[in-house]
């Protein structure tokens, strides 16, 4: 068939966020506004001629067409060969491994990850890079550049194809494979995890319950934990993938995956309690009666990696983001090796994964990773908390609680007020920096502030400098407060506030957490001047 350049006009709200363009599917649905992005994208890709690309996403709404889409757009740009998940799936950490294992130049990610779905729901366009990553500032600006230019785009008028097939097909002169979206995947993980010592913990009675919340890494945890590993019928739950995530809000936190919250702190609890979100690349851990924050998890996993023969070596170092607590810090003081602090988005990591300064990073939002991919990565972190309890045989609640006995405890709580006016989310931040100057020595609520800022990081491997990422105060009571708005919504802003304690205390380790860190929280609201200037006298989401 032939290609074809229709005429078109840019659209001036296309500028990528944290993880590349998230709007609502009514946004997508305007006349040529998918076409342009991704003609932008394409257009920013470098030797893309007879080059190898990625293409798929998480199976929300719009996410066939879409790559419908994106495939003849390819076809009509010179690529040589597309690789698209069966069924346009393709979990955001698997997308990563694929990119990586078959040499493409990059990927299409279709995803708006943790947020809903449905014909009224968010959807999302992003670029990964060639080593699997989230495309870097330097990108995602020239991308929107050229959104703002864009005059036509190229596209093949070809009929769409069978995506339920797996096999090899053309588009005018450019190959497309249908792969399974969970093999590579799967054979990346058995290089990782002790296979057969996980077998032999779920054949000797061990029980979970992993809720994939209607996403996509239902297909991923069946073959793998179902499948591949033995964990009787049933473990995985809510596993298959739906446009809507069956009406799910596919965010694994205590809140949104309650059933599994419940279960888990109910009188016939199983061993352990995990959940993915609509990508794949969040996980919430839940032990029987103990919710296991994504920054403590973080921790144990950087203290117990060594376990898996992934990461027998030991580490070269960590990383975290900013708003995460301070609890894998102390784990890298330990262990004598680095620990970074960077922005959050995943792509700040990727600079010191590809430099091999770390080997392990996360973010408090519930991902975690490792230098296996250049995404973060739900599965994994189930699989590598499941490979610690197989060659430690301790139960999951006793392995946190030995942490924290060795390390002390990072009390830690995040409140999202979502949807807010974004004039009064700015005048809020706005008021908060120009009080950083002042701030340190005052005494608020009891405590007294040690030092206050805007996070300014610079890039240790590439010098690069990513300015006004948050402001962060400090207390000589060990807390600290963050301040952030997020860029991953798609309706007005959503402040977040992340507020921590260290507590050391042999008998202030399992205090209620909402106890320990009530004056912070005062504390917090009254320093931002939360409700006179928002309105919300308190918070949508508390996790």
């Amino acid at each position: 068939m032939a290609s074809k350049r229709v005429p078109t006009s840019p659209y001036p709200d296309q500028k990528p966020g944290t993880s590349g363009l998230r709007k609502k599917v009514p946004v997508f649905r305007q006349p040529h506004y998918v076409q342009n992005f991704v003609q932008a994208i394409i257009d920013c890709i470098p030797d893309r001629k007879g080059a190898t690309l990625v293409i798929g996403g998480d199976g929300r709404f719009f996410n066939e067409q879409v790559v419908q889409i994106a495939l003849k757009i390819a076809a009509a740009n010179g690529f040589g060969r597309v690789l698209v998940g069966q069924n346009g799936l393709l979990s955001t950490p698997a997308a990563s491994c694929v990119i990586r294992k078959h040499g493409a130049v990059g990927g299409i990610v279709l995803s708006a990850s943790h947020n809903p779905g449905g014909p009224e729901g968010d959807f999302g366009i992003k670029f990964n890079g060639p080593n699997g990553g989230p495309a870097p500032e330097s990108v995602t600006a020239a991308i929107f550049e050229r959104t703002k230019a864009i005059g036509d785009y190229r596209i093949s008028d070809a009929p769409d194809l069978d995506l339920g097939r797996i096999g090899t097909s053309e588009i005018d002169a450019m190959t497309v494979e249908v792969i399974d979206p969970v093999a590579d995947y799967a054979e990346l993980m058995r290089t990782l995890f002790d296979f057969e010592a996980l077998g032999k913990m779920f054949a000797s009675g061990f029980r979970m319950r992993f809720d994939a919340l209607s996403a996509v890494t239902g297909p991923y945890a069946k073959a793998i934990l179902e499948g591949a590993l033995g964990a009787a019928p049933g473990t995985v739950v809510n596993g298959e993938p739906k446009p809507d995530f069956g009406g799910h809000h596919p965010d694994p936190n205590p809140v949104h995956a309650h059933e599994l919250f419940d279960l888990m702190h109910g009188p016939d609890a199983p061993d352990f309690g995990a959940a993915s979100d609509g990508d794949g690349d969040r996980n919430m851990i839940v032990a029987p009666g103990l919710f296991v924050t994504p920054s403590d998890s973080l921790a144990i996993l950087a203290a117990h990696a060594h376990r898996a023969p992934g990461y027998a070596g030991g580490l070269a170092g960590v990383a975290r983001s900013m708003p995460t607590s301070r609890a894998v810090d102390r784990v890298a003081a330990s262990l004598k090796i680095e620990a970074f602090e960077t922005p959050t988005g995943w792509k700040f990591f990727g600079n010191l994964l590809d430099a091999g300064r770390i080997t392990l990073c996360g973010e408090e939002s519930a991902g975690t990773g490792s230098n296996h991919v250049r995404e973060k990565d739900g599965l994994w972190a189930v699989l590598l908390w499941l490979n610690i309890l197989a060659a430690t045989g301790k139960p999951a609640q006793e392995l946190v609680r030995a942490h924290w006995a060795e390390y002390g405890r990072d009390y830690y709580t995040r409140h999202d007020y979502e949807e807010i006016d974004s004039t009064a989310a700015s005048r809020l931040m706005d008021g908060l920096r120009a009080k950083i100057a002042s701030l340190p020595g005052t005494r608020i609520g009891g405590l007294t502030v040690k030092a206050a800022d805007d996070f300014r990081y610079v890039d240790p491997v590439d010098g690069s400098v990513t300015e006004a990422q948050g402001v962060r105060v400090t207390f000589a009571e060990d807390a600290r407060i963050v301040y952030r708005l997020s860029g991953t919504g798609t309706a007005g802003a959503t402040l977040r506030v992340y507020i921590e304690r260290y507590e050391a205390a042999p008998d202030r380790l399992e205090q209620p957490v909402a106890e320990v860190l009530a004056p912070v929280v005062a504390v917090a609201r009254e320093l931002a001047e939360i409700e006179r200037l928002t309105g919300r006298a308190e918070p949508s989401v508390v996790t």
